[in-house]
């Protein structure tokens, strides 16, 4: 198994060094890194290349992508690793944090016969000290967003081989192949379209084979949550029906 992580990262400067230290901190070391510059006009590609410099055991690229993104940046970094020989292929965000087990349980997911596997996001602790509200509040909005997303009409089509599955981008592995016979990600802007449930929804024509897995774990950032409330973030991921001034919160 020829395992890559793909990184989309836009003005991620001061986040994307904690999320770099939780892939080189993993139990399982075998993977290749690809960070996705999504146009970036901070010094997130400096960051990264500073990184790398620290860390030369982990092995680390950096792609230009200039079309802005997340579906174009994921779709990019994707399809790189792909025509350099991954088999399976894993994204993280540059907000969030991996489990140290986190390589580890997506490759036993792939061993048990998952061809795409998703787990749980629960939120960070280290950026900022969180409220109580904060701590629950963050899975139970994507406990609702998972619960609305099952009966979403988008979500609903006889053709499907299995039931709706919420896979956050921030935290989903797929195979090379099964990415490639599914089209991958739509080359969008966040603010048109959920890439990441588009891609399921095209995964769900082909196969069954998706599925959670508890001990895949990512640690997300609340900045979203804060800068909205509660009732706008639920509007920003039920179909963008609260549509911000500003999309990318920093």
């Amino acid at each position: 198994m020829n395992l890559w992580v793909v990184i989309p990262a836009y003005n991620e400067e001061r986040s994307i060094g904690a999320t770099l230290r939780g892939l080189a901190a993993q139990t399982d070391a075998a993977f290749t890194l690809v960070v996705v510059d999504n146009g970036s006009q901070d010094g997130t590609v400096q960051a990264v290349k500073e990184f790398a410099a620290e860390r030369p055991a982990l092995d680390i690229r950096i792609v230009d992508e200039p079309e802005k993104g997340t579906g174009a940046a994921s779709d990019t970094g994707f399809r790189h690793a792909i025509a350099a020989g991954a088999t399976h292929i894993a994204r993280t965000d540059a907000d969030c944090l991996p489990h140290p087990g986190w390589i580890a349980a997506v490759r036993r997911a792939f061993a048990s016969g998952l061809e795409m596997v998703s787990g749980p996001l629960v939120p960070r602790t280290d950026e900022f000290p969180l409220r109580f509200w904060e701590r629950r509040l963050l899975p139970a909005v994507i406990d609702i967003a998972a619960a609305f997303g099952r009966f979403r009409p988008g979500n609903q089509d006889p053709l499907y081989l299995g039931p709706y599955v919420m896979m956050p981008g921030c935290n989903i592995a797929i195979t090379a192949g099964l990415y490639e016979r599914a089209g991958g990600f739509p080359r969008t802007r966040i603010e048109d379209v959920h890439e990441d449930r588009a891609l399921v929804n095209r995964v769900r024509y082909l196969t069954a084979a998706y599925g959670l897995r508890k001990d895949v774990i990512v640690y997300g950032s609340v900045r979203r949550l804060r800068a909205f409330g509660l009732v706008r973030t639920l509007g920003w991921y039920a179909d963008h029906r609260y549509r911000p001034a500003v999309v990318d919160i920093r």
